[in-house]
């Protein structure tokens, strides 16, 4: 992978490039979709409140008949009528809600459809970019070995001409010293001999 960083990047670039175009109408549609779904979540949840609305009014109005029927001399015939007509109107309130809850699973399935196509669509582009990110991280830690290795280098170099200036400056003084106590020993001698030849002299 190393030897291919440079073309890899340039694939994956490429990869990457997708026409406005194409994306504007990808957008345009799914605005689209969008505002569909939020219509039939809208009539869903009327469905809903309707149906509910129309289940309070028949809870009502079943209140009110039997309050009726005590008063009637067919107390029972007028509560099983109450009774059937509150029924027929139960059911049909419940079928109400029950569109509307249908319209609601029918919504959020198709909304869960559409995030996995476009999951399904969005895979490859996010391969290309965690692979560009991968070929980006291989050449930024390649740069930072060869700047460590360079710098390390740099060091030995300069560690290598230490050691021979250390090393000529020692020899320097070695040499130094040593014609130093050349000379003390020559001056020595000849204070020596100057002190004999005094003695002699005597």
């Amino acid at each position: 992978m190393e030897n291919r960083s440079l073309p890899v990047i340039a694939g994956l670039i490429a990869l990457l490039a997708v026409p406005f175009a194409a994306l504007a109408a990808e957008d345009a549609a799914n605005t689209e979709r969008q505002a569909a779904w939020q219509v039939r979540l809208d009539q869903a949840s009327a469905l809903q409140a309707e149906g509910r609305a129309q289940q309070e009014a028949a809870d009502q109005v079943l209140a009110g008949k039997n309050a009726e029927c005590a008063t009637t001399f067919f107390i029972n015939d007028c509560r099983n009528a109450a009774s059937r007509e509150h029924l027929e109107s139960t059911r049909q309130a419940r079928r109400l809600e029950i569109d509307g809850r249908a319209m609601v699973r029918e919504v959020k399935r198709e909304q869960a459809l559409e995030r996995e196509r476009l999951s399904a669509e969005e895979a490859p582009k996010r391969a290309a970019e965690l692979e560009l990110r991968r070929a980006e991280a291989m050449n930024a830690r390649r740069a930072t070995e060869e700047r460590v290795a360079a710098t390390l280098a740099a060091k030995a170099v300069k560690a290598a001409e230490g050691e021979k200036r250390k090393a000529a400056e020692a020899e320097n003084l070695r040499k130094k010293q040593a014609e130093h106590g050349a000379r003390v020993a020559r001056k020595k001698r000849e204070a020596e001999q100057r002190a004999a030849q005094a003695v002699e002299a005597k």
